[in-house]
């Protein structure tokens, strides 16, 4: 699973929150421009759905019978979609 984008919304998280305590944020993240929090929230959110699309199809393709699905697959599949919504959910 790819984690790269929660890791730029904590990363975030914890520049808004410096800059709100009245802290400078760190001076690597200013001279690199930042990272815009709308657009790394959007990224995850579309990470999210597509591990659900991705998972959905799949279990559709094992229901019809596709020889090339198997079970164990799509569980792992159905896990991993639940668990990276419900992180979402938690951040």
């Amino acid at each position: 699973m790819d984690t790269r984008g929660i890791d730029q919304m904590l990363s975030e998280l914890r520049s808004v929150s410096q800059t709100a305590q009245g802290k400078p944020a760190g001076a690597a993240e200013q001279a690199a421009g930042g990272v815009n929090f709308a657009d790394v929230l959007n990224d995850a959110l579309k990470d999210v759905s597509a591990a659900q699309s991705e998972a959905r199809q799949m279990a559709q393709d094992f229901s019809a019978g596709d020889p090339n699905v198997n079970l164990q697959d799509v569980m792992v599949n159905l896990q991993k979609a639940s668990l990276s919504f419900q992180q979402m959910v938690q951040v």
